[in-house]
């Protein structure tokens, strides 16, 4: 990915948006644009406080997010909202179609059939959310918004530094797929940080979330 330039940065944290008015915690929000709840607010805060002392005080080189509002308000709650803010599309949570909104339990009472098409293997490439997204159409998409991210860090050519991404469970676990072959659980308010060393992304810390309030 990059197309092959340098990229000097040598740190990506990624974050998990938190909590929503529309809990996100048991509904499945993919495209539906959500705000933070207060709690979600919360979990920011907190995520904020762990990179800075995982990472030190400094600011983020270049901080990136969704263009979805609960992934938005997360970057500029973690990152301060003087920062340089860049949405990339891609980044934009899988289309759950029919599910949008709906708990998994509403989700079987309603749509049987697909519920149990779907649970049999929930992250298989070749299942489409009925009236949504594709997952194998869903993950290409991720890797190009990241094959662009990485592209205009090349072309920006960082001297060093850490890059932030605020995004969604599905984008989070197919950029660390990406990039470090690794598939983390995302919770809400999750941290995730990668580290750049011998040209090659490695997992530095993932799934931290010891940090959220309970």
């Amino acid at each position: 990915m990059s197309g092959g330039r340098t990229i000097a940065l040598t740190t990506m944290a990624l974050v998990r948006h938190g909590e929503t008015e529309g809990e996100s915690s048991i509904r499945y929000h993919g495209r539906t644009d959500v705000a933070l709840s207060e709690l979600g607010r919360a979990q920011m805060r907190a995520a904020r406080r762990e990179l800075a002392q995982r990472l030190g005080e400094t600011a983020f080189a270049h901080v990136f997010s969704s263009p979805l509002i609960r992934a938005i308000e997360g970057a500029r709650l973690i990152a301060g909202g003087s920062a340089t803010l860049v949405t990339i599309e891609e980044f934009a949570e899988v289309h759950f179609g029919l599910f949008e909104g709906l708990t998994a339990e509403e989700i079987r009472e309603r749509y049987p059939e697909e519920f149990a098409r779907w649970r049999a293997d929930p992250l298989a490439p070749a299942y489409t959310y009925p009236g949504g997204e594709n997952r194998g159409a869903f993950a290409e998409r991720v890797r190009r918004g990241l094959d662009r991210m990485l592209t205009m860090l090349a072309d920006e050519q960082s001297d060093g530094g850490c890059a932030l991404v605020v995004a969604h469970r599905g984008v989070i676990r197919a950029i660390v797929s990406a990039l470090a072959a690794e598939e983390p659980s995302v919770e809400l308010g999750s941290v995730h940080i990668l580290e750049r060393r011998n040209s090659r992304w490695h997992p530095r810390a993932l799934d931290i979330t010891a940090h959220l309030p309970r």
